[in-house]
């Protein structure tokens, strides 16, 4: 989950905190993220995102960080029952502390991060992208069926009922051999 110095990473970004140079005291950094920020990493189902992150960073001693994240805005996925696009409303927030100590990343406890001590940047892209896209449920339907694409749950509603074919000639077209298999699976 946490990234140090990978190659496609160099560049700098607002969500790349210098930890080492940061001064004591709070600091604020905000900024606006896209659908390619969330499926950069690996393909995910988010079409278009507006989502505006505040990610506020308190440094209290050489080692020990509060990180506060807030994220707001949108997300437009998909559908599943019409496939149709639809939003998703992202306001959440969260809150982790980060220690300097060791050699090792330690992120088997949810609110403590241990990053080793040569570390001197903090990526908090993989925090942020994971943050908002936990906000999405498992099923993600419109609201109401009504929303929905009124072609496609005809379309899906005779699929189930057995009226559909995709090809009329369908049925003529059936190679022999799976007759066959159908009665000696009728005969058990």
């Amino acid at each position: 989950m946490w990234r140090f110095n990978e190659k496609k990473h160099e560049m700098e970004t607002p969500l790349r905190l210098k930890i080492k140079s940061l001064p004591f005291g709070v600091h604020e950094i905000a900024c606006h993220l896209d659908e390619a920020f969330f499926t950069e990493e690996e393909p995910v189902e988010v079409r278009q995102a507006n989502v505006d992150v505040s990610v506020k960073v308190t440094r209290h001693d050489e080692r020990v960080y509060h990180l506060k994240l807030s994220c707001c805005g949108t997300l437009m996925i998909p559908c599943d029952r019409c496939l149709d696009d639809m939003e998703h409303v992202v306001d959440v927030s969260y809150e982790l502390d980060v220690k300097q100590d060791g050699n090792s990343l330690d992120d088997s406890n949810d609110g403590l991060l241990i990053i080793p001590e040569s570390w001197t940047e903090l990526d908090v892209a993989p925090l942020v992208r994971d943050t908002v896209l936990l906000t999405v449920p498992l099923v993600h339907n419109h609201a109401s069926e009504n929303d929905c694409n009124a072609g496609m749950l005809d379309r899906l509603d005779a699929y189930q009922s057995g009226t559909a074919s995709e090809n009329p000639s369908h049925d003529a077209m059936v190679d022999p051999r799976w007759d066959a298999l159908r009665k000696l699976s009728e005969q058990e």
